[in-house]
């Protein structure tokens, strides 16, 4: 029989969380700058951008370009190096405003880029009534927390893990070991939920049962946490009671 479940680690981007369509922040940017573009015009830059691989949170590149291959395998651990993999692929993908590079990659960061999925806050909740301890393990090379914070997912959460501040990145096993030492739980006792099956996947190293969701837009997965949050407090500890 299955232990009981006395904590959660969630994967953060396509897990919790998903950004939306690149238009509408596109489309306030060219206005701030002053460049005049019909809709029509900034959907097509839109799409030209998120086809490059250069949105944080979108679709990575089909191919690395040698160009910045050892910056991008670095990205997650080094905010420098993230944004520099990444406004390159902005600045290479045919885009003619160079300067204005930062600023698309930095409205890729901003709350309003994020949409939390349907079922993230009542699960979040759930998981929190039952005495489970929860924890975000990400891949990342910028600070989500005000993201979290701004759609009121943060203060759910018992502890934070960022692969640039932890300096592993998943699969790592010293991330998941990690993260369940700041729970004070035990691996054997914990699921990690993701959408990557290799890097979320490499929880189960160290004995820690895995969960996929599909990295859906957030209107086609409105219960994707539904079969986790059924197995999780069926096998939650009573509270008050010892988990053993």
């Amino acid at each position: 029989m299955a232990e009981p479940v006395e904590a959660v680690l969630f994967d953060f981007s396509g897990t919790l969380m998903v950004t939306g369509p690149a238009d509408q922040g596109l489309a306030a940017m060219f206005a701030d700058a002053g460049i005049d573009l019909t809709e029509a015009e900034v959907h097509e830059w839109a799409r030209r951008l998120e086809r490059s691989g250069g949105l944080p949170g979108g679709h990575f590149p089909a191919v690395i370009p040698e160009e910045i291959r050892a910056t991008w395998e670095r990205r997650d651990l080094e905010a420098a190096a993230h944004r520099n993999s990444y406004t390159w692929l902005i600045r290479h993908s045919g885009w003619p405003w160079p300067e204005l590079a930062d600023t698309v990659y930095e409205s890729r960061t901003l709350p309003e880029a994020w949409t939390p999925y349907p079922d993230t806050l009542p699960t979040l909740r759930a998981l929190k009534e039952h005495g489970i301890r929860t924890a975000v393990v990400s891949n990342v090379g910028w600070d989500p927390r005000p993201v979290l914070a701004a759609h009121g997912v943060a203060a759910l959460f018992d502890s934070v893990l960022l692969s640039y501040e932890e300096g592993h990145c998943k699969p790592d096993p010293v991330l998941f070991k990690t993260a369940c030492e700041r729970l004070d739980a035990d691996p054997g006792r914990t699921l990690m939920v993701g959408d990557d099956r290799r890097a979320d996947g490499g929880a189960e190293a160290v004995g820690i049962r895995t969960f996929f969701v599909d990295p859906l837009p957030a209107h086609e997965r409105p219960e994707g946490f539904a079969p986790l949050l059924a197995e999780a407090l069926s096998r939650a500890p009573r509270r008050g009671a010892p988990a053993g």
